[in-house]
């Protein structure tokens, strides 16, 4: 295996470049670098194409310099700006953009940036590290109305209200500034024989708080219209229902709610048509190579 397989194994990756139907001399874009293993795909597809590819976070810039192509350009951001910074480049349309909102496998199997239960470590989830706001931040400020909120909204716990009064109450005593530390204070409230589940629920939610995640989806669904040449490919993997909500939504009607427009011949008005009628999953072989693939639902859509 090698080393950028190692930083991140690509989920469904012959699925997301099938879904992008792939112009050798097209532009491209991969909005979440990560590992580089989609990105890398990608590039070797490419003659006199180019891609662009986002991650606002320092390792994955690490990353992104192994490669060495003059078809690639890495941009240190985070891709609700996708627009913004590709007019910096002189880009206002590309024929593909890829989205794979999973944290990569590098970020979760390293201790000190607090992604996962399994280890001990600050609780930090900060994706942009120059970040202000840490998991520990919320954890330790937020009122218990604000972590009933976000614990119910994105951790989707059924004792939500609980959970947040108990971490209140433990913050009181001594401050909660480890993973270890937080799965203490909720120890006694996690559902028997389904800890492991109840504590990945609650890093959810935070990680999903402190990087806005489902705000930031949506910023960047709203300009890939714009930013899609007609006929280009939208490719979106979402890993929980939270992210893959607004992107199957967004899909069927260009909004985030409610029911798809019509002009006044009956014409539906919305930017994309579907080319996945239900989201792929990753086939049998892949799960048993790659159990972080077992979430994964990619939906496919093209410009209208």
């Amino acid at each position: 295996m090698s080393s950028e397989q190692k930083y991140h194994v690509p989920v469904m990756l012959k699925e997301c470049l099938d879904g992008l139907n792939i112009n050798p001399e097209g532009t491209y874009v991969d909005i979440t670098f990560g590992g580089g293993g989609h990105s890398r795909a990608i590039l070797e597809q490419l003659t006199t194409g180019h891609l662009y590819s986002f991650d606002q976070d320092p390792d994955a810039k690490a990353e992104s310099k192994k490669i060495d192509s003059p078809n690639f350009t890495f941009i240190e951001a985070n891709f609700r700006h996708i627009k913004k910074y590709l007019r910096v480049y002189g880009v206002k349309e590309v024929d593909g953009i890829l989205a794979d909102l999973g944290i990569s496998s590098h970020q979760i199997d390293t201790a000190e940036r607090g992604f996962s239960t399994r280890f001990e470590g600050e609780l930090d989830m900060r994706m942009n590290q120059k970040a202000e706001i840490s998991a520990k931040e919320i954890i330790n400020t937020y009122s218990v109305e604000q972590l009933h909120k976000i614990l119910g909204m994105y951790g989707e716990i059924k004792n939500a209200k609980t959970a947040a009064q108990t971490i209140v109450t433990a913050r009181a005593n001594s401050p909660i500034n480890t993973i270890n530390e937080l799965k203490a204070s909720i120890q006694d409230i996690a559902p028997r024989g389904r800890e492991f589940k109840y504590y990945a629920q609650i890093f959810q939610a935070l990680r999903i708080e402190v990087n806005e995640e489902i705000k930031v989806l949506e910023d960047f669904l709203l300009q890939t219209p714009e930013v899609l040449k007609t006929g280009g490919r939208l490719v979106v993997m979402a890993y929980h229902s939270l992210e893959d909500r607004p992107v199957k939504n967004f899909i069927r009607s260009g909004k985030f709610e409610g029911d798809v427009e019509k002009d006044f011949f009956g014409h539906e008005i919305k930017p994309f048509n579907s080319i996945t009628r239900k989201p792929v999953e990753a086939s049998a072989e892949e799960l048993e190579r790659n159990p972080r693939s077992r979430s994964a639902k990619l939906r496919i859509a093209e410009k209208r």
